[in-house]
């Protein structure tokens, strides 16, 4: 009996300390090469970026204009164009099948389409642009933004990370502030003439609160931290983007859910942040936790719209 033990013990000491160096094994070989990988985009990054710099001799200005203004708004644009297409077509079916609200804006109202590009283009050019002047000089003042060597992969993640927090607070308070009767009434109401949003419709509002609201909040977390001009720029691009899902109307596969700000555009009273943190704290989204939409509140990684795979119960049902 104590042979079969020790013989037992022996098997398993072998099977067990051969698997642990295979894993050892692949885990440096997977360390080597994704540290590698990582070395060379690096490179590849930082050269590019010093062609760039140089291409335009070092013209902080421009180079701020370009990167903070005109990247993102192409990425704005260029994202919401092929929304746009959807939206006045029904085409591509992939996309249109995805819609959240169904028999909403199928198809859109190209009169109201227009009236909100106008808006939007109003706020790009009135007053995001003209925001980016002081914001220029606030960069300037902390003297990294437009160094020759660019911040590391890891670094510009926690900067994403603070960005990411500050809006969400900025965000959260004022826009449960224009929500006050008062400020709604002439100011948010514009904002919420679209209960089934699309994705332009993130920065179709009042110049007021698309300066105090949609803007600050993005602006602040760089001017905190004195980030780099290629930071400032991904994270504008993202933002600028992130937005337009969240408006858009599609649960789309593999993208964010944009189920949370669909929700608020429905009620109006649930659901005023970004991430959902301060909506859990502060019980601004219970109404919304008892929903479907809660249910279908996640990523979708399947190509079977979460409206046929979640659907909403039948009336005769409730």
């Amino acid at each position: 009996q104590e042979e079969k033990l020790w013989r037992a013990v022996k098997i398993t000491a072998y099977v067990l300390g051969t698997g642990l160096l295979i894993f050892i094994a692949l885990v440096n070989t997977f360390s080597w090469y994704a540290q590698n990988t990582w070395d060379i985009l690096g490179r590849f990054c930082q050269t590019r970026w010093l062609e760039f710099y140089y291409l335009f001799e070092g013209d902080e200005w421009t180079i701020f204009l370009l990167g903070a203004g005109l990247v993102p708004s192409l990425a704005f644009w260029c994202f919401n164009g092929v929304l746009m297409v959807a939206d006045v077509t029904g085409k591509p079916a992939f996309i249109t099948r995805y819609r959240i609200q169904l028999g909403k804006n199928d198809p859109v109202d190209t009169k109201k389409l227009r009236q909100a590009i106008y808006v939007a283009l109003f706020n790009q050019f009135f007053i995001s642009l003209p925001m980016l002047v002081p914001m220029f000089s606030v960069m300037k003042w902390w003297g990294n933004t437009f160094s020759k060597e660019l911040p590391t992969f890891r670094w510009f993640l926690v900067e994403l990370s603070i960005f990411t927090l500050i809006e969400e607070i900025l965000f959260y308070y004022t826009h449960r502030l224009v929500h006050l009767p008062l400020l709604y009434k002439h100011i948010h109401k514009k904002h919420h003439e679209w209960t089934a949003p699309i994705g332009v419709v993130s920065i179709y509002a009042h110049p007021a609160e698309h300066m105090l609201s949609n803007t600050l909040p993005v602006l602040t977390g760089p001017m905190i931290m004195g980030s780099h001009i290629v930071s400032i720029t991904a994270w504008l691009s993202l933002a600028l983007v992130i937005t337009s899902i969240s408006h858009c109307g599609y649960h789309l596969p593999f993208l964010p859910s944009p189920e949370f700000h669909d929700f608020h555009h429905l009620k109006f009273n649930q659901c005023y942040g970004v991430l959902g943190v301060l909506d859990y704290l502060h019980g601004t989204d219970t109404a919304f936790r008892k929903t479907k939409a809660y249910e279908r509140h996640r990523v979708l990684l399947s190509f079977t719209p979460l409206s046929e795979s979640i659907p909403e119960v039948p009336k005769r049902a409730e």
